[in-house]
């Protein structure tokens, strides 16, 4: 079952804002076996031109769904969000469970990144940190990154290297293909 953790900024979350991200993201509670409660991570905000800016990262057992949009209007962006992450499961859903068949592992979804990082602004004299994420690295082959990476609509994608153990990262060329950064450890 999906629980919900709605947060505004310069918008007060009213009960019927609340009511209606309930009520379009629990459509998408159809594509999963959710044996446990799952927490979807819902973001609002507005801006000073008044457009409306919706966020959502549900961290499910073996993958991070995440996706935004941003809209004049709050309701046609969480309606265009609920609409994103419907059209990513259903895009990559046949494939993950292609790879989770592969595994030997129950068909659900591939073992992924950890859930949403803390952030947290640093200052340092040269330069400023606006965001500071930690990541659990979990083994996976780079093709499996690749989806993940995609999914989380990311150019680049950190990991650990199921078959040598090292840290990798795939990332996004400017051609449209992809690359592979391998460290020597």
């Amino acid at each position: 079952m999906l629980k919900y953790n709605v947060r505004g900024e310069n918008i007060e979350v009213t009960e019927a804002l609340r009511d209606y991200v309930e009520k379009r993201l629990t459509k998408l509670e159809k594509y999963f076996d959710l044996s446990q409660d799952v927490i979807a991570h819902v973001n609002l905000k507005v801006y000073r031109d008044h457009s409306a800016k919706v966020e959502v990262t549900i961290p499910l057992p073996y993958l991070v769904l995440r996706a935004e949009e941003t809209t004049d209007d709050m309701y046609r962006s969480i309606d265009f969000v609920s609409e994103k992450l419907e059209r990513q499961i259903r895009k990559y859903k046949t494939r993950v469970n292609r790879k989770s068949r592969e595994k030997g592992v129950e068909e659900f979804f591939v073992p992924e990144e950890a859930a949403p990082a803390e952030e947290k602004e640093e200052k340092t004299p040269m330069f400023k940190i606006v965001r500071n994420k930690r990541v659990n690295l979990k083994p996976m082959d780079p093709e499996e990154a690749i989806l993940q990476m995609d999914m989380l609509e990311h150019d680049f994608f950190v990991f650990q290297d199921a078959e040598t153990n090292g840290t990798s990262v795939v990332y996004r060329r400017n051609d449209g293909s992809y690359g592979l950064i391998e460290t020597n450890e």
